[in-house]
């Protein structure tokens, strides 16, 4: 069975931005039959993530993810189909997931390794398992509930970095829904901003490109800074955390702006950032969401319900075609999406 996959041509190196030329498409084969636990799985929709960029280096950095080799097929986030199966868990017919499935069109998994999901819970917006009612959507929901200590009624700002990505829109919206009387993201480009405003609720939205975000921040946040999530590290995070409360938070989910380089997991701060967390008695926790999977049932629960009554808003940029993942990466990596970036494989 003829179908196309995606593999790793060449690295960029530890200091280098990726480009799609890093990403090659082949056409390959699949064997007819399957083995005892296997199934064969129709690619329907893939993600392309930031976390991705530490897999193209031939060590990631982290624990948790190993890094892409040369010449062998991609993976990543997916949704599927299942065509047939030789798995007691898994019948022709049914939607599964997988955060491990490979760049390809068709694929040959062990269903052991997919998760059974049913469509009904997303509207029948399957991509959503690979954004806000999933793996993306718990991000932003655990990282709130377990490190933002955000209290209804405590009249609590939060600011978001990369607020227009997959988490930090839905993370501003819980931060809302938690309590939070302002939410004010920070991302590139005025398109962002009307989208994080008009569609996800935040109070305000700062385009870093183009305007002074310290003096934004100043007007934005006259009580100051109570909560940060912070996606982008770098000079914005600096900024925010300059203009941070006493006794506030920082939710370190991601370093986006840093991932190109050369330096360790979180990025080390200046003497004059350390000074202000320590004499602010500023909290800043490193979080992960593998660490609160044993969470993920309830929330994952949680978050259909707010996206199916409308009380979470899903942003979304899709392209189609499996040609277009190297294409779709290195755009999301660029800051080229709104929301969650989805690459459409087949129907």
């Amino acid at each position: 069975m003829p179908v196309q996959r995606v593999v790793l041509n060449s690295r960029p190196g530890n200091n280098g931005v990726p480009v799609p030329a890093h990403f090659r498409l082949e056409e390959t084969t699949l064997a007819p039959d399957l083995e005892d636990g296997e199934v064969l799985v129709r690619t329907l929709c893939l993600s392309v993530d930031p976390y991705m960029r530490c897999r193209m280096n031939e060590d990631t950095g982290v624990g948790y993810v190993t890094p892409w080799q040369l010449s062998e097929c991609v993976d990543g986030g997916g949704v599927g189909v299942v065509e047939s199966s030789r798995c007691s868990a898994c019948s022709e017919g049914d939607v599964v997931t997988s955060f491990n499935w490979p760049w390809q069109t068709k694929a040959v998994m062990k269903g052991s390794a997919l998760q059974k999901v049913d469509p009904q819970v997303v509207d029948g917006h399957l991509s959503y398992f690979l954004g806000a009612v999933g793996i993306t959507g718990l991000t932003a929901l655990l990282g709130v509930r377990e490190k933002g200590n955000v209290t209804k009624g405590a009249n609590q700002t939060m600011v978001v970095s990369g607020a227009a990505g997959a988490c930090g829109s839905v993370a501003g919206q819980i931060g809302r829904l938690d309590g939070c009387v302002r939410a004010v993201g920070i991302c590139g480009s005025e398109e962002k901003c009307r989208a994080l405003v008009d569609d996800c609720g935040f109070s305000a939205a700062i385009n870093y490109r183009k305007e002074d975000i310290p003096a934004k921040l100043q007007e934005l946040c006259p009580d100051g800074i109570d909560v940060y999530f912070d996606n982008v590290g770098g000079g914005i995070s600096d900024t925010v955390i300059a203009q941070m409360n006493n006794n506030s938070h920082v939710i370190l989910c991601g370093q986006i702006s840093q991932y190109n380089k050369d330096v360790p997991y979180p990025p080390p701060l200046s003497e004059e950032i350390q000074e202000t967390l320590r004499r602010n008695n500023i909290t800043r926790e490193r979080f992960t969401v593998l660490n609160y999977m044993n969470k993920a049932d309830a929330a994952l629960c949680e978050l259909s319900q707010l996206v199916k009554s409308g009380h979470i808003n899903v942003l979304e940029t899709v392209v189609e075609g499996i040609e277009k993942m190297g294409d779709a990466f290195c755009s999301m990596m660029k800051g080229g999406n709104i929301g969650k970036q989805i690459i459409k494989i087949s129907e």
